[in-house]
């Protein structure tokens, strides 16, 4: 009888999935009838886990599950289950962990675990070559060894299978406590500062990832007590990877992760959870120093956001891919003989030397853009003005994004999934809070700088070569940076922060409009068709992100949102006896564990910004249910706070805004005349302060919002846990009483 060389993917809606229905291998989607037919026939699982940007997933995928013999192997011995780690963060969650415990090394993607039919896995690793190399054996001799041991040894994988379970429940059951106090801010800044590295920003050795929760922890700690070394840390990292290869150096936009300890070389995949966490940190970071670079950075990647990752119904895919062309990075890359050709004459020699492409090729015999002498030191090597610099800079990207856009791009996953739309809805909200007063479009300036400098001064820049390490003082605000302090902001990058407030509202109305049924949050959307339970992160990151909404855009219907949201949160993903929330909700399908997890991974964690979210909530709306469940979950999680801070920023910044409560100023009057007061407390950094402007005529206020009633043109009310102050009816008096 033939081997069967359809799977069971064609229905599924996952880009991921989809890239393996012409695969030889008889796939079957996570489900009932795999697993059902795996205790059947007695089978073990092959569950292989991985999502449609990877570029080891692609290449596992070529060498193994397109190769009929493996395949055939494959079909013979098991049931294979594919699943996308990013519609299933709950089975990635659960067998990532198990990998860990069951290997002691990390794990990541491709991930190939080997389950017994009642879910429980006994033996995995991460990419398999098809022939031995990396001290790694070939999949297809693997496949039989695995599967003679599941025969042959049923006794010992029981018992482990034993040992792992009581494990897990262990490692997803913690145990708080006695309180917390203020010391584990100053431990989490100290373990921090342990782990920097000072030569070029970050923490740790390579590959080097961003750590957003990371590195905002530390803006909240300098912001708290003025610790300039919590600022520097923050501030050098952020310019390091701002500066590198990380970051689309033309269109705006970070990749996933460095592979090197410079942020040169990166892994191409553009994520949408990692430029969400990161145009928000951007932006804070200008607002914390007045760098006009970081407002840049942060522009940038709102336009690459809006322009190339929104969709015409409103929501935001999820991730580009890092091969275009079956090769990696294929796209972003140049050859110093191409660009030549595409920009003015007097502008190569300043382009090559600021981006490396007077020196030898950084990826694979081609070049990367990395900035390798920053615009001020070629400045001050040249004797030069850095804005003639850095408009020959701007010069060169429209014709070499034109040049790019003519090339095959990176596949796209289109789906979209509500816990990344909420990061990114709340770095936009965020952005156009902070950045209210940048108003000028660089592309202008450097127009005009480029008409009145031509070719400058540049003689010197074949002999400079000194590549002093990037400062991390505060640069001034240019011509180009005007303070102009207005609600609707200018522009930057060409999208202004009314289009950064629209495009974050879209994506909420689309949320609301496709992924919000019969009074229940849906994780996953593609094609007109949601489906797939929420999980914690997207309730937790969707509550959070209406709160940032509501702050530069009053909506009613969105505070009664966040209220659902809430709702949820407490009556299916809280533990009522223990404290914390559980990954999954209590209606959601059996798995081998319900995962109660606390650290920030590469997203933060679900259960600090769930406690984070609540405890503002609760105090905005005077509802004791929702500030009583966040310090739970803060109480619960106080030994791994203790034991791992740096693991745990995102709840240990929960923690502070219980210990120092959150102040609330609530504006109320005319649009017009609550406009001035509401720019200019946006514009501050201070992160436990939460701002909302809402209109006198504002309608179905709840009980604590309506008691603050309008009085003249513009009104201000501050509070403080159960305290508000007198109105306060002038501008100057309320900036003396916030500090």
């Amino acid at each position: 009888m033939p081997e069967q060389t359809s799977n069971r993917l064609a229905n599924e809606t996952s880009p991921y999935l989809l890239q393996h229905v012409d695969n030889p291998v008889d796939w079957y989607p996570w489900g009932p009838e795999a697993l059902e037919k795996a205790k059947r026939e007695d089978k073990p699982i092959l569950l292989s886990i991985g999502y449609s940007a990877c570029h080891w997933c692609h290449v596992m995928a070529h060498e193994s599950f397109e190769d009929p013999a493996t395949a055939q192997v494959m079909n013979r011995l098991y049931v294979n289950i594919k699943v996308d780690r990013e519609e299933r963060p709950d089975l990635d969650k659960i067998y990532q962990t198990a990998h860990f415990m069951l290997s002691q090394r990390s794990g990541g993607w491709p991930l190939t675990m080997f389950l017994t039919p009642d879910q429980v896995p006994f033996f995995g690793g991460t990419y398999f070559p098809d022939a031995p190399r990396h001290g790694l054996p070939a999949f297809r001799d693997l496949l039989e060894r695995i599967a003679g041991f599941y025969h042959e040894r049923r006794d010992e994988i029981e018992r482990q299978n034993a040992s792992l379970q009581s494990a897990l429940t262990g490692l997803f059951s913690p145990r708080g406590h006695d309180p917390l106090n203020s010391a584990v801010l100053d431990t989490v800044r100290s373990a921090i500062a342990q782990q920097f590295d000072e030569r070029d920003g970050g923490f740790g050795t390579p590959p080097k990832f961003p750590h957003p929760s990371t590195l905002e922890r530390l803006l909240r700690h300098y912001a708290q007590t003025g610790d300039e070394r919590a600022r520097y840390m923050a501030c050098f990292t952020l310019e390091k990877m701002a500066r590198g290869g990380l970051n689309d150096q033309l269109a705006g936009g970070f990749c996933r992760y460095s592979t090197d300890g410079q942020w040169m070389i990166p892994h191409f995949e553009k994520m949408l959870y990692d430029n969400g966490p990161l145009l928000a940190l951007y932006a804070q970071a200008y607002a914390a120093t007045g760098d006009a670079y970081f407002a840049d950075v942060a522009g940038r990647t709102a336009a690459w956001a809006v322009q190339t990752m929104q969709s015409p119904e409103g929501g935001f895919y999820s991730a580009l891919d890092a091969d275009s062309e079956g090769e990696e990075g294929r796209y972003y890359v140049w050859s110093p003989e191409e660009v030549r050709k595409l920009v003015p004459e007097e502008v190569f020699p300043v382009f090559a030397r600021v981006y490396g492409l007077d020196r030898g090729p950084n990826f694979e015999g081609r070049w990367h853009l990395h900035t390798f002498v920053t615009p001020e030191q070629l400045a001050k090597e040249t004797g030069s003005d850095e804005a003639a610099i850095e408009a020959m800079i701007e010069a060169t990207r429209a014709p070499l994004l034109a040049a790019r856009a003519k090339r095959v791009p990176p596949g796209l996953d289109d789906k979209i999934l509500t816990s990344w739309n909420a990061l990114m809805i709340r770095g936009l909200a965020v952005a156009a809070r902070h950045l209210a007063r940048i108003s000028h479009h660089p592309s202008t300036a450097a127009a005009d700088l480029l008409a009145v400098t031509g070719r400058a001064h540049f003689s010197r820049l074949d002999v400079v070569s000194a590549t002093p390490a990037p400062s991390s003082a505060p640069r001034a605000p240019s011509q180009r940076h005007l303070d102009a302090l207005a609600t609707n902001g200018g522009e930057i990058c060409g999208l202004g922060r009314r289009e950064w407030i629209d495009a974050a509202t879209r994506a909420m109305d689309f949320i609301r409009a496709n992924l919000w049924r019969d009074g229940r949050l849906l994780a996953t959307y593609k094609n007109g068709s949601a489906r797939l339970p929420a999980y914690l992160d997207d309730h937790a990151y969707l509550l959070d992100a209406l709160l940032e909404l509501l702050q530069v855009r009053w909506r009613t219907e969105h505070l009664g949102f966040a209220r659902e949201i809430a709702d949820i949160l407490l009556s299916h993903f809280e533990d009522r006896e223990q404290g914390g929330f559980f990954f999954t909700a209590d209606d959601h399908e059996a798995l081998i564990q319900r995962p109660k997890t606390f650290a920030d991974e590469a997203m933060p964690s679900g259960n600090g910004v769930a406690a984070l979210a609540l405890n503002r909530l609760g105090h905005l709306l005077g509802e004791p249910r929702y500030v009583e469940a966040a310090e739970r979950t803060v109480r619960l999680a106080t030994t791994l706070m203790d034991q791992a801070p740096m693991a745990h920023a995102s709840l240990i910044s929960a923690f502070e805004e219980q210990l120092y409560l959150p102040k609330l100023v609530i504006l109320r009057g005319a649009p017009e005349a609550m406009a001035a007061w509401h720019g200019r407390l946006l514009r501050d950094y201070a992160p436990r302060r939460l701002v909302f402007a809402i209109p006198a005529d504002a309608s179905d206020l709840p009980e604590a919002l309506a008691a603050k009633a309008p009085k003249g043109e513009a009104v201000a009310y501050v509070c403080t846990g159960t305290s508000c102050s007198a109105p306060v009816m002038d501008l100057d008096a309320l900036l003396e009483q916030l500090g």
